[in-house]
């Protein structure tokens, strides 16, 4: 009996081949081929557990009433914890949406905008960046371009910046999500700073030398160092100490920094937030053209689906090729007079801010205190919706196998989809970004619950165990796959001869390959 293996490759080279057929007579017959970057693979959606992770969880999302054994979002960093404090602003407000109030009319926001945004917006924009960085910053409104988010920020100074084929430095572990944005429409290249867990993945000299040698030797031409602060996946502020190493190696090696700074008003600890335009603007000893700052209020404000985004640059150039640029990303005109409202309500914003803060560092506590209880670690992080957990002494095998295998144990069997490491590009085995800002207190406890009874009695190693030792499929589940692949195989032959017949083609060419071994 022919195993299902053979038959998904019979279907497989039956179809590839009859593609090729179609390909080679696109010309002929006046069929329409797709670009390169349409066809390309550089987008990372395909192959990341971390996107994979979102996928399973809308096909089954946890829901107390109705599905309460579903899966439970710890893969989203977003920020639901001040959602209440933003509603009650929109219910005593609520003459905003009607123009009442807003120093302009609906023909004045229905009508078409230059792409610089609306001035007054871009100021009030300005104001809440600087009260985020605590006033030690200087932000010229007329140096921010507006964006779709910070998606489109990133990739637009990427494109500023650096041609198809040349390259940016960015520190691991990495947003999952700049393989996309920095790479995919651009044609530019990543190259992994590698951070490790002995000093809590903090950016080195000798790890920057490492990588930008390795670029030479590629034959890259680097452009910038990419920096996430705070971290993203890690929770962690960068150090000022830091900051000036990273800014006099970007100096010497004549490159660009960008600092996308999303998640600045999460940070909870005593410590302030240190910018990098702090540092630049506190000394004479750095070319403020080369520094930049990408910004966003999905995260501190908790409005991604509003999709405001910046790039504050001080680059007159990188300024207006941005600008135009932005005339693919356009912020509506009605979502920036609602926010102008917003911002420029001074007592809401502090209020808003400081309870924000406070709620995420007990949030945190929390989580942290749960995971202790059972034996986890994780980073001691200071910032951001999520924490950096270290989940390697579960692991059966000490390497990406390992993690992956742990990683769809937690999915399937406890019901979390939190995001493996490697989908973050980090180095070392075993840890796992796990979001809490994104649910309630409850749902979180929720979570912690179903740790805690994976956990006991052994059972994480148990499971790990019995996934990894279990056959792609049972002797049952082989032999009804066979049968119906065998019935799949005979209809994509039929289909395929019929197409063949159809184009003129010869349907002999179709038959498969021989299975390798």
């Amino acid at each position: 009996m022919v195993t299902h293996i053979a038959h998904k490759h019979l279907v497989h080279s039956a179809w590839k081949k009859l593609g090729d057929k179609l390909c080679s007579t696109t010309v002929l017959m006046g069929f329409c081929s797709l670009s390169n970057l349409a066809m390309a693979d550089r987008h990372g959606e395909d192959d990341s557990p971390y996107f994979a992770g979102w996928k399973a969880y809308d096909l089954n999302p946890y829901d107390l009433l109705y599905n309460p054994s579903g899966i439970i979002q710890m893969g989203l960093a977003e920020n639901q914890v001040g959602t209440d404090l933003l509603e009650e602003w929109l219910e005593k407000h609520s003459d905003i949406p009607t123009w009442k109030g807003t120093l302009t009319s609906f023909k004045q926001t229905a009508l078409y905008q230059d792409y610089h945004g609306l001035a007054k917006f871009r100021k009030a924009l300005a104001n809440f960046m600087a009260e985020v960085r605590g006033r030690r910053v200087k932000i010229d409104p007329d140096m921010i371009v507006l964006t779709a988010g910070a998606t489109a920020g990133n990739e637009i100074l990427t494109f500023c910046i650096a041609d198809p084929e040349e390259a940016l430095l960015v520190p691991t572990p990495y947003y999952p999500g700049f393989d996309r944005d920095l790479r995919w429409r651009t044609g530019v290249e990543i190259i992994p700073v590698k951070c490790y867990s002995y000093n809590d993945f903090e950016i080195t000299f000798p790890a920057l030398e490492k990588a930008y040698q390795e670029g030479l030797n590629k034959k890259q031409s680097i452009k910038a160092i990419l920096i996430t602060n705070p971290s993203n996946p890690l929770g962690l502020t960068i150090s000022p100490q830091t900051l000036t190493m990273i800014l006099d190696y970007a100096a010497e090696k004549s490159i660009h920094v960008i600092s996308d700074e999303v998640y600045a008003g999460t940070v909870f600890s005593p410590d302030p937030f240190t910018s990098v335009l702090e540092i630049v603007q506190s000394s004479n000893k750095y070319n403020p053209e080369t520094v930049h700052v990408v910004y966003s209020l999905s995260k501190d404000l908790g409005l991604p689906g509003f999709r405001i985004g910046a790039i504050y640059s001080s680059n007159p150039k990188i300024v207006t090729a941005s600008r135009r640029m932005s005339s693919f990303s356009l912020i509506s005109s009605q979502t920036q007079v609602l926010l102008k409202c917003l911002l420029s309500d001074s007592a809401f914003i502090a209020e808003y801010l400081a309870t924000v803060k406070e709620r995420l560092k007990r949030r945190n506590e929390e989580f942290k205190r749960g995971l202790k209880e059972m034996g986890i670690d994780s980073l001691q992080g200071n910032a951001g919706l999520f924490s950096w957990v270290n989940l390697r002494s579960l692991l059966v095998f000490d390497n990406l196998d390992g993690e992956m295998k742990l990683w769809r144990v937690i999915l399937e069997e406890i019901g979390l989809n939190v995001s493996p490491g490697c989908s973050f590009h980090c180095e070392e085995p075993g840890w796992f970004r796990v979001c809490y800002g994104n649910m309630s207190e409850d749902e979180m406890n929720v979570a912690l619950g179903r740790i805690k009874s994976f956990m006991s009695g052994g059972r994480a190693q148990e499971e790990v165990l019995l996934s990894t030792s279990k056959t792609d499929i049972s002797a049952a589940q082989e032999e009804v796959l066979s049968t119906d692949l065998s019935v799949a195989a005979a209809v994509v032959a039929a289909t395929a001869a019929a197409a063949c017949t159809a184009l003129g083609l010869d349907a002999s060419d179709l038959q498969p390959e021989p299975l390798a071994h």
